[in-house]
């Protein structure tokens, strides 16, 4: 294991992310709900806001692990192309499958935010984080969607990920910060000893510990 659990992966990330720290036009944005308590340890070192950023996987049905392709906040969807042709899956396949992952999207919109407006991220430097990268399809698609709202810079950062997929992301962002890059891969879960399911719960609490006023509206 390379990992104690997603706070160690957080606080090491954080080590790689020191350049940002202090600086006023930063916001990390976490994709829920693994990527929250990395990125809450990450926004505590840099002394940034921290908010999440919703994606859903699209998951070939009967092998949901398998991304077809992912959503994001805003109407954004990418496909995974070469996964869709290889296994000669149908529009209305993946619009079924959308079309139920918007619905847990937007679940999760009022169950972490609370009716309130996401945060702007115009003009800033937007640290994106999970717990790791596989395929990449969503983080592929944060990244999409949040290329159409003009932050000054998008940083992908993650403390496990396969080499190939950190590469392939140089080409769609503005920085990529990989923690580690063990080969072979196999699998995010296998480089953590605890790897347990974040709960909705705790994606309230850490970020109401990262944002007193949303702690005290509470």
């Amino acid at each position: 294991m390379i990992f104690r659990n997603r706070q160690d992966a957080g606080q090491r990330l954080a080590a790689r992310l020191m350049n940002y720290a202090g600086r006023s036009d930063v916001l990390v944005l976490a994709l829920p709900r693994g990527g929250v308590p990395v990125a809450f340890e990450v926004a505590q070192q840099l002394k940034a806001p921290l908010d999440v950023f919703l994606v859903r996987k699209l998951g070939v049905p009967g092998h949901e692990e398998l991304a077809m392709g992912a959503i994001a906040s805003g109407g954004t969807r990418v496909i995974n192309e070469d996964v869709v042709r290889y296994l000669q899956i149908p529009g209305e396949v993946i619009d079924a499958v959308a079309a139920e992952e918007q619905r847990e999207l937007e679940r999760r919109e009022r169950e972490y935010r609370d009716g309130k407006p996401a945060p702007q991220v115009k003009d800033r430097v937007v640290i994106l984080i999970d717990d790791g990268l596989a395929t990449g399809s969503t983080m592929r698609a944060a990244a999409a969607a949040l290329r159409k709202q003009n932050p000054s810079r998008i940083v992908v950062a993650v403390p496990v990920a396969p080499a190939e997929t950190c590469e392939e992301f140089r080409k769609e962002v503005d920085e990529v910060v990989c923690a580690a890059t063990p080969e072979p891969f196999q699998g995010v879960g296998l480089w953590y000893d605890n790897f347990s399911q974040t709960s909705d719960e705790e994606v309230r609490q850490l970020l109401n510990r990262a944002n007193p006023e949303r702690r005290r509206a509470a």
